[in-house]
């Protein structure tokens, strides 16, 4: 009697676990029609009935027409089926017109399609990074924003996140700054800077609708183009210095070319020179200067170095011409 107990309450705990029959009445209670073989068929399907379930009754309760094989196809994708129809419910409270297969599409797309429809409802407010810009008189202008967009279900797929309209945002102050004549234009008229970047459209594209951008915070930062015309004087500055070092080095180079030119002229001249008393010594040898001639001539060499000594004798020393007779 003992074994017959014990293998019947085996029975009934194998029985219980295969078929969810707590579940299945939990789902008769709540007015929701779904066969005990359905919640076997998730169960050989590798599919959790209560995940099923449990959103079903939700889905049933707030009235919306959601069936069982579009919740478990859902499921078998890899989506959250408790977030779709949580978004869903949200939406028809809202009366935002969202079927279920875009919303399955939305979840699947790897957005939370829950917290899309409650920023339709509730916008949020991006806080941009601190755009630097330049105005036209060369001040730089920091400048902050608060961009308050709301969600556009329609373009959640395929549309561009936040980083583009931080982007665009930060791109059309660089813009706006940059076209105003100087930085006090700015800081008077602040808002010119959030009308003229929501005209443009910058929600083009992406998956928001951007209601607002309002200026947060304008500061003045540095004279950039007092820098940029510093930094041209220094770069000049270095280029002259830089063309009169060449130009030296080639006046150096220059020098150093005409000292060895000289010395090559004087070792020419050294070499003449050398040929004299061979030239004397043929002409000797030929019969065309005789030894008298000769002889005649040293005479003159004598007496013209005697008379130069003794014109030297007469003159201070280290004038000019001491100088040129020493050279001589």
């Amino acid at each position: 009697m003992l074994i017959f107990v014990a293998i019947i309450i085996l029975a009934l705990y194998v029985l219980l676990t295969v078929i969810p029959v707590m579940l299945w009445i939990s789902a008769l209670a709540a007015g929701v029609k779904i066969g005990i073989m359905t919640l076997i068929g998730m169960r050989l399907r590798r599919v959790a009935p209560v995940r099923i379930v449990n959103p079903l009754i939700k889905a049933t309760k707030a009235g919306l027409d959601v069936g069982t094989n579009q919740l478990e196809g859902h499921y078998l994708a890899g989506g959250n089926v408790d977030r779709v129809v949580n978004a869903l419910i949200a939406a028809q409270r809202a009366d935002i017109p969202l079927p279920f297969e875009r919303a399955a599409a939305i979840d699947l797309a790897g957005r939370n399609v829950l917290e899309a429809v409650q920023m339709s409802v509730n916008p949020k407010v991006i806080e941009t990074p601190v755009v630097s810009a330049v105005a036209a008189d060369g001040i730089e202008v920091k400048v902050r924003a608060r961009i308050t967009v709301r969600a556009n279900i329609d373009r959640l797929v395929g549309g561009a996140g936040e980083e583009t309209i931080i982007a665009r945002v930060g791109e059309g102050i660089v813009t706006t700054v940059g076209s105003a004549v100087n930085h006090k234009a700015v800081l008077e008229n602040p808002d010119n800077i959030s009308n003229t970047v929501l005209s443009r459209g910058l929600d083009a594209g992406t998956a928001f609708e951007i209601l607002s951008i309002d200026i947060a915070d304008v500061d003045v930062g540095k004279n950039i183009g007092a820098i940029l015309q510093t930094d041209q004087a220094e770069a000049d500055k270095k280029i002259a210095q830089a063309k009169a070092e060449e130009r030296r080095a080639m006046a150096v180079a220059r020098e150093q070319e005409m000292t060895a030119y000289v010395e090559e002229m004087r070792a020419k001249v050294v070499e003449a020179e050398a040929e004299v008393p061979k030239a004397m010594a043929d002409a000797l040898r030929a019969g065309k200067l005789g030894v008298m001639d000769y002889m005649n001539m040293q005479n003159i060499l004598a007496d013209t170095d005697m008379r130069e000594s003794l014109a030297s004798a007469g003159r201070p020393r280290g004038s000019d011409n001491d100088e040129t007779i020493g050279k001589r």
